[in-house]
């Protein structure tokens, strides 16, 4: 065994998340020539989702601390949250220090995170710091009245955590420029690993599954991953509803904050078309594989500075894409050089709605083809193979 490595992670198996995922494949991979230690919260996301017995492990040990959590998108309770198990994560390498070689860091913004590193730096422990998303930019976005209070406040705890880091993960490089501007990191201290999926899952589907047909179906468009606040698929129900098509549907799958409010809001509208699936872990691929379009909508100032992680399994299932986000965005860029979509502007439901009736008339033979450039991008961009080894190499040499 080469280190001792300590891994926190916000979220973790069985969490049907997309950084639960990532974090296991860091530790899966960590585990083959280190020894390697998860520590994480109990299972809480997405909000309302039914949690499976955990399955054991053996290259790794897994350490749930008995912290705070909150799955539901109030402020407060997110806070308390981020501050409860950054408490715990801070017990933990105190006790534990002497046994500690490297932590690597994916969780909870700002409270976590600083004492996470401050604790680190106490016991001259190399720490990296996974960012994926910039706080409290993001926010100050969804409370613009008390933008100037918050920044004063928390953009300091925030500088404090990424300089005193000794590297930082951005998943992006406007994220790492917005970074380096703002925070006075050096260049050379911030790299750029994109995340992934597991191109793997996509493609054992495809060829187990390849003379499969689904027959007698509406035109799908569909949304999958969680349904929360920041996600926008209210946007969804309202442009489906001026679009006004016909043998169409739109399935929202996933669980969320908001799926109930969504049920009841379809229910108002009276649209039977529209329909709510839950979404079984390791099933994402069979269910993405009945949407003929993917929805990806955005809402504004909540992904200027990051890729979606739903994006690459949206690539992946070779489905053309239908995006609404902020212009000079990663997701707006992603989408143009790979020829995978449209891109259309944050929030707007009447140009969507018109989108929808364009693309729902497009031959099917010109969307597989739309969808496979997707796929090839993501291959070589957003895979699991060229992502995971990038991230190792910089969590276990340099120090």
């Amino acid at each position: 065994m080469n280190n001792n490595i300590l891994l926190v992670s916000a979220v973790f198996p069985p969490e049907p998340i997309v950084s639960a995922s990532l974090s296991k494949d860091i530790a899966c991979e960590l585990s083959k020539k280190n020894k390697v230690t998860v520590i994480c919260p109990n299972p809480s996301r997405p909000h309302g989702f039914n949690f499976v017995r955990e399955q054991k492990v053996n290259d790794y040990k897994v350490t749930r601390l008995n912290s705070f959590t909150y799955s539901s998108s109030k402020i407060f309770g997110r806070l308390r949250e981020s501050y409860s198990f950054g408490k715990h994560c801070q017990k933990y390498i105190a006790t534990n220090h002497e046994k500690i070689d490297i932590i690597y860091a994916n969780t909870w913004p700002l409270l976590a995170q600083y004492f996470i590193v401050s604790t680190a730096e106490k016991f001259n422990i190399p720490v990296i710091i996974h960012v994926q998303d910039i706080y409290p930019e993001s926010l100050s976005n969804k409370l613009p009245i008390f933008s100037t209070f918050l920044n004063f406040i928390l953009l300091p705890i925030d500088k404090y955590i990424l300089n005193n880091a000794t590297k930082v993960i951005a998943i992006s490089n406007n994220m790492k420029n917005y970074l380096v501007k703002t925070r006075n990191i050096e260049k050379k201290k911030i790299i750029v690993v994109q995340n992934w999926q597991d191109e793997n899952d996509f493609i054992e589907y495809k060829l187990l599954n390849k003379l499969d047909v689904i027959s007698n179906k509406p035109f799908t468009f569909m949304y999958l991953g969680n349904i929360g606040p920041v996600a926008g698929v209210d946007l969804l129900l309202e442009a489906f509803s001026k679009a006004d098509l016909k043998n169409s549907r739109l399935v929202i799958a996933g669980s969320g904050s908001m799926k109930e409010i969504l049920k009841k809001n379809a229910f108002k509208l009276k649209l039977d078309a529209i329909e709510f699936w839950d979404v079984l872990d390791g099933k994402v691929p069979e269910i993405q594989n009945q949407a003929d379009v993917m929805l990806l909508p955005i809402k504004k100032g909540a992904a200027s500075s990051s890729i979606p992680s739903k994006l690459p399994a949206y690539m992946f299932s070779q489905k053309p894409i239908i995006v609404c986000v902020d212009e000079g965005s990663d997701t707006e860029l992603a989408i143009k050089l790979s020829k995978c979509g449209w891109v259309l502007p944050a929030e707007n439901i009447e140009g969507l709605a018109i989108k929808m009736k364009e693309v729902s008339k497009i031959p099917p033979i010109k969307l597989l083809e739309i969808g496979l450039n997707g796929f090839e991008y993501a291959l070589k961009n957003l895979s699991k193979k060229n992502n995971l080894s990038i991230l190792i190499k910089q969590i276990t040499t340099n120090y």
